[in-house]
């Protein structure tokens, strides 16, 4: 029985290895996986995946409008696995787009992404993955002080901020993964 799976973990858990990873795993033993990647994140291209090691490879680009459903539904070849990066970047109707190619299509999907933005509020893939996925996995990282990592902390000229559009795309220039303590160091928090 297939599910849906959302895997999740602050910036440098290691989510797109592990993607790329199962993708591998799945392609040594002959069964085809279809990779997806929202148009959105243009780091190092439209439609690239790529590792903070250098890793790459080519996806099938996600706009807002794009239906993942009827896609995989109309497609001419047999795919043993979906696997979607920066899953926190899709909409409500993709994601329950992705839980109907599980339900009909009987395909596994997992998807792969952060839990919450920079000032800990859910995106919107996110949020509805953590309703409706069958199964929610933790991958894990470490905060400079070693406790674990929780929160993408966004810094602009060097300072932590908790003010701005929800969507900046970027890497280790502008996000620091942190624990909720050193968040709270950060943006000078005390309790009232």
């Amino acid at each position: 029985m297939a599910k849906l799976y959302f895997r999740y973990g602050a910036m440098g858990s290691g989510k797109t290895i592990d993607l790329l990873k199962v993708a591998y795993n799945y392609e040594e033993r002959g069964q085809k996986v279809l990779i997806f990647a929202p148009a959105i994140d243009n780091r190092y291209g439209v439609g690239k995946i790529t590792t903070r090691v250098g890793l790459q490879r080519d996806a099938k680009i996600l706009d807002k409008s794009f239906n993942i459903y009827e896609y995989i539904k109309n497609m001419n070849q047999k795919i043993d696995c979906i696997l979607v990066d920066e899953s926190n970047f899709l909409t409500k109707k993709q994601v329950t787009e992705l839980s109907d190619v599980v339900d009909f299509l009987n395909i596994p999907v997992i998807c792969y992404g952060l839990r919450a933005d920079f000032k800990q509020n859910f995106f919107e893939g996110s949020h509805h993955l953590m309703e409706i996925a069958d199964k929610i996995e933790e991958i894990k990282t470490i905060c400079e002080c070693g406790a674990k990592a929780t929160v993408n902390m966004r810094f602009v000229d060097g300072k932590a901020v908790t003010q701005g559009e929800q969507v900046l795309i970027g890497g280790n220039e502008s996000y620091k993964a942190v624990c909720r303590k050193c968040y709270k160091r950060y943006i000078n928090y005390s309790p009232k």
